[in-house]
């Protein structure tokens, strides 16, 4: 059967839920359903067209189902994964969009049964907003997606899932294990997000800042308008990457400091040159 013609269940649909439905709709996938808490969201995707069907109980797709996204919080993923892995049929795919992995994957694949195959992935796109209010298909388009199977993982399931990223208009989609991925997402998106926080709380709140503020405020800060709830479940649930992730950037900053304290200019070139080389290289990639 081709992809396409499978039927996907769409666990959750905020911004990221909300998101898969548009972009495999818009990709020509033609059964697309999903279950959400809210009855209202349901009503709006029906109404958008982005799915074939939906409802608030789980137990109305996840017999048919060839394919489900897990699509929630991370601490309601293990509850979600027990409920399909009593439904789904012999053969069905389940993967998610977890944030952080190593933990969650393991809750995940411990009440999934054997006969089901599980591959874990993370899409590295989302928005501040929560909400299908929010979701776009164009939030997905070139942003990197990241497959991190376990040792159950199938290749035709790491298949279905890379045919899925490339379809819904994914960039670069990498092949990482569940630890590699929670150490380097620790720098890479966790770790922007608490110096975004950091930056904007450790204004005064009754200054006048808005008045003055440029690109580069406006760029550093973008993502300190952040889903709390969601956020605060990702740090705490890959504590210890993001504590060593925090304890670099502390002593990067803290040499920048002591150059500034001691007027030690060639430090601070030697520092900004340093970040320029490093960025241009980043982004060439």
């Amino acid at each position: 059967m081709d992809i396409k013609d499978k039927n996907i269940l769409i666990i959750g649909l905020g911004v990221v839920g909300g998101s898969y439905a548009m972009a495999l709709t818009g990709a020509g996938y033609k059964n697309i359903y999903a279950v959400n808490r809210s009855e209202g969201s349901i009503k709006k995707a029906l109404g958008l067209g982005i799915i074939k069907g939906g409802s608030t109980n789980v137990e109305d797709f996840a017999r048919n189902a060839d394919i489900a996204v897990i699509a929630v919080y991370p601490t309601g993923a293990e509850d979600c994964a027990r409920k399909l892995g009593s439904l789904m049929k012999k053969g069905s795919l389940v993967t998610d969009v977890l944030g952080i992995k190593r933990y969650y994957s393991q809750k995940i694949s411990a009440v999934l049964p054997d006969y089901i195959d599980y591959v874990p992935a993370h899409p590295m796109a989302g928005r501040e907003k929560r909400g299908l209010d929010y979701a776009s298909a164009q939030v997905l388009k070139g942003a990197n997606f990241i497959i991190t199977p376990i040792a159950r993982s199938t290749e035709q399931g790491i298949c279905e899932v890379k045919q899925l990223a490339e379809d819904m208009g994914f960039g670069k989609i990498r092949t990482l294990t569940p630890d590699e991925h929670d150490s380097v997402i620790a720098y890479t998106s966790q770790l922007p997000h608490a110096l975004a926080v950091s930056l904007i709380n450790s204004d005064e709140e009754d200054s006048n800042t808005g008045d003055f503020i440029g690109d580069s405020f406006r760029d550093l800060t973008r993502i300190a308008e952040i889903n709390a709830d969601l956020w605060q479940e990702l740090f705490l649930g890959n504590r210890e990457n993001l504590l060593a992730a925090i304890d670099m950037f502390t002593d990067q900053l803290s040499a920048i400091r002591s150059a500034i304290q001691s007027e030690d200019k060639e430090s601070l070139i030697k520092l900004f040159e340093k970040s320029s080389a490093r960025r241009h290289a980043l982004i060439k990639k």
